[in-house]
């Protein structure tokens, strides 16, 4: 998956664009996970301004970006939650 992501890419911020985009492109949004115990609601990805990808959470009207490295899946993930396996994996 990852080498399906960046093929065309040649440096890293290439390949994290490329990974980006097979996330937002195959992750189905919203989707619930548990962040501290607390049920939030991912509502969609983002690229941060550092460069990191976040997930873009809420629960009622607080919203608050979490880094998909941070972000715990709930027993199955979500449709496309592979993507965040794939983006863990390239991070490493």
């Amino acid at each position: 998956m990852i080498d399906e992501a960046t093929v065309d890419a040649y440096n890293g911020d290439e390949q994290l664009t490329g990974l980006f985009a097979m996330l937002e492109e195959n992750l189905t949004v919203p989707f619930t996970t548990t962040v501290l115990g607390v049920e939030v609601v991912v509502r969609s990805v983002d690229l941060a301004p550092d460069g990191r990808t976040a997930a873009l959470c809420s629960r009622g009207r607080t919203r608050q970006a979490i880094g998909i490295l941070e972000l715990p899946l709930s027993t199955p993930g979500p449709a496309g939650s592979e993507w965040i396996e794939a983006y863990r994996q390239w991070a490493d």
